[in-house]
């Protein structure tokens, strides 16, 4: 039985701290930045979302694996984590419209995998110490070994990622016959995002992270969005520029996550790498517009430096995360521009947030009326 047959694994911090477990089927190795969801649903979608790329992902859900996988539940083409790190992994699956075991999923995605770890120690180490690169290891590795090879893997701090998932060609999503069109940069976006845009009477052309203004101005777009997506935004220079010419040019703009860090790096406002992030689908979110809260799902690990928006000539904050006072929503007083820090199409996580598709999609259409 695998149960007993399988391979000793570890978890090595680049702090020299060691977590032990078992392998998942694959033998090796693999490095990242390890951190962590509170998600107790939805790990298809997470494991899928481009936004992780990089990363080392703790599970705090005890059980992953239980309701097997879904081809229609996912946010990109592959898995976009670098590994997997849980308490109790079920090689058995009990769902009636699962297409096949993660077991299976992670083995033709080749990722490598470890449980039988105490996540509630390794979490709590991770919040205590912050967000660092580690390695699981399930091949045996020496530890001396294995942290000469973690010490020459490159911090978050100033990686740029977008361009390591971000599509190679433009692609077009939705029905063409649509009556709004919609240019959106690739900095890794998800797939429920395009949906979400879809439904509302959207086609959407997806262009790759280093397009430029007039590549995505030739589809003659009535509204621009910015996706989310992995790593430090400093380095996406482009991403910034082009930024500056759709808001220059008052075009109807939408940024999420990473593409909310672009717009205030084009407003001058500078960005920083969070101790630990927010990664999870039930983080507390204020609109102060409206004083409604909102339930919200979150992945980041960089966020806009809030006093820099304070006072700010031309950004104002409309959303603060309730747990840290973080800026999670911004728009800007004299430009038909806004962008939040989390994720409106969720997946997983709870719809509260779906509006901010609505508003976009009305600030195209008053756009549009005024040219008409």
């Amino acid at each position: 039985m695998k149960y007993t047959t399988r391979q000793s694994a570890i978890l090595l911090l680049s702090d020299g701290t060691i977590f032990h477990g078992k392998s998942i089927g694959i033998s090796g190795k693999t490095f990242g930045e390890v951190c962590f969801n509170t998600g107790m649903t939805g790990y298809q979608e997470i494991f899928t979302d481009p936004s992780y790329y990089g990363q080392i992902m703790v599970a705090t859900n005890a059980h992953i694996g239980n309701y097997g996988v879904n081809n229609l539940e996912i946010e990109s083409d592959s898995v976009k984590i670098a590994g997997l790190v849980c308490k109790n992994f079920s090689f058995n699956y009990s769902r009636e419209d699962s297409s096949g075991s993660l077991e299976d999923y992670f083995t033709k995605q080749n990722l490598i995998c470890i449980s039988d770890v105490d996540t509630r120690a390794l979490v709590s180490y991770i919040r205590d110490n912050g967000a660092m690169n580690a390695v699981i290891c399930t091949d045996g590795t020496s530890i001396e070994d294995l942290k000469k090879e973690l010490a020459n893997v490159p911090n978050m701090e100033g990686l740029e990622l977008a361009s390591k998932v971000s599509t190679t060609e433009p692609y077009f999503f939705g029905d063409e016959n649509a009556t709004y069109k919609i240019s959106a940069l690739d900095l890794g976006i998800k797939k429920n995002i395009l949906r979400n845009l879809a439904k509302r009477d959207c086609y959407i052309k997806v262009f790759p992270y280093n397009s430029t203004y007039n590549d995505l101005a030739e589809f003659n777009p009535d509204g621009y969005f910015l996706s989310n997506g992995p790593g430090d935004p400093d380095p996406l220079f482009g991403a910034i520029e082009l930024a500056k010419e759709i808001i220059k040019n008052n075009n109807p703009l939408f940024g999420i996550c990473l593409g909310h860090q672009i717009i205030a790096l084009a407003n001058g406002v500078k960005t920083y790498k969070m101790f630990g992030g927010h990664r999870g689908i039930n983080h507390p979110v204020k609109n102060i517009l409206t004083g409604r809260g909102e339930i919200t799902s979150q992945n980041h690990g960089f966020a806009v430096k809030r006093e820099a928006l304070d006072g700010h000539p031309e950004l104002e904050i409309t959303h603060v995360h309730l747990n840290d006072d973080t800026v999670a929503g911004m728009r800007m007083k004299n430009k038909n521009c806004f962008s939040v820090q989390y994720h409106p199409e969720a997946s997983p996580g709870p719809h509260d947030s779906s509006y901010l598709f609505d508003q976009f999609v009305e600030n195209i259409k008053e756009a549009v009326a005024k040219t008409i």
